[in-house]
């Protein structure tokens, strides 16, 4: 074989292994599982209220309202308990600071857990519960309820500025609290407006990085627009689309928010062009007798609603929304 013929077919040999490795490389990019539509989780009577994706340890991080317990749920279904402690009565609203590696947790109690719930934490007690994201290490616990005693309290939902602070919405008293980065806590706002009545009343809470808070109350679907800077200030967010049973809210970015109304079964998909004054219905997702809670984005595209069923349910799932 002549030198030129050897170096032809070395030439050959090369770009069919470039090649090869190429072909490797493109598979593995692909290789990564879709995400699911649905996964269903047999852990029987956890009634999970708040959820958040992790995506940083790819798993889903779900509270409990019969257990208290927290616990991460992976595609495959497993679940796994991730934090507990005698004072988590029930979980209810979740929020992942992924920046801060901090998982915030409201703590209630309104009696969905008999082993834990007693007379002096029954309708009083509301807490933010602070913890490692990454091992499940409690940070820090602080009484709300303490601020305002002798009232109803009832923590639901937490949002998070791009300062640390946290805003916590009280269901059973008009009240929204702020805890900040050091963990001293406050009453950022109080009035007889946020009031649920004998029902529930504020519930979901989101944090807009034009400087306000986006807040849900549940007993007539009423959402309120609360400037940081003058939450006194607070106004009314005007939809002709009726949000009775708000809960769980999602931003999915400046001019979309997502809203699940429990008690109708539906997911609303909001929009607003006016730094939301107004909000105009875009979309919806129907779940189905499911007493569907809240909702949580995974990557930029994908949001996933939970589905706690009864207190009483065998499972739970988490669901993808398609609108």
């Amino acid at each position: 074989m002549s030198r030129y013929i050897r170096l032809a077919a070395l030439t050959v040999g090369l770009t069919a292994a470039l090649a090869s490795c190429s072909n490797d490389d493109d598979d593995d990019m692909v290789a990564e599982p879709a995400a699911p539509a649905r996964i269903n989780v047999a852990q029987a009577g956890l009634h999970p209220e708040g959820i958040q994706y992790d995506e940083a340890n790819k798993r889903f991080l779900v509270s409990s309202r019969t257990k208290g317990q927290i616990g991460s749920v992976r595609d495959d279904s497993t679940y796994t308990l991730f934090a507990d402690d005698a004072r988590l009565i029930s979980t209810i609203g979740l929020n992942l600071d992924a920046g801060r590696q901090r998982l915030l947790v409201a703590v209630s109690d309104n009696g969905a857990n008999p082993t834990r719930s007693r007379a002096a934490t029954l309708r009083r007690l509301a807490a933010l519960a602070v913890y490692n994201a990454n091992n499940g290490s409690l940070i820090s616990y602080t009484d709300l309820g303490a601020l305002r005693p002798g009232a109803n309290h009832f923590a639901n939902d937490i949002a998070v500025d791009g300062q640390g602070n946290a805003y916590i919405t009280d269901s059973l008293s008009p009240i929204i609290y702020k805890v900040d980065a050091q963990g001293v806590a406050s009453v950022f706002l109080e009035n007889a407006q946020l009031s649920g009545g004998t029902g529930f009343g504020l519930n979901g809470i989101v944090f807009h990085p034009d400087g306000y808070l986006l807040v849900a109350k549940s007993n007539d679907g009423t959402l309120f627009k609360v400037p940081l800077s003058n939450p006194g200030s607070f106004s009314r967010v005007t939809s002709a689309q009726s949000l009775v049973g708000a809960d769980g809210l999602l931003l999915l970015n400046p001019q979309t928010l997502l809203l699940v109304a429990g008690s109708q079964s539906i997911v609303f998909r909001l929009t607003s062009t006016d730094a939301w004054a107004t909000a105009t219905a875009a979309g919806s997702f129907a779940t189905g007798a499911v007493s569907p809670t809240t909702i949580t984005r995974r990557n930029q595209s994908d949001a996933y609603v939970l589905y706690p069923f009864q207190s009483t349910s065998p499972r739970f799932s988490i669901v993808r929304a398609a609108f």
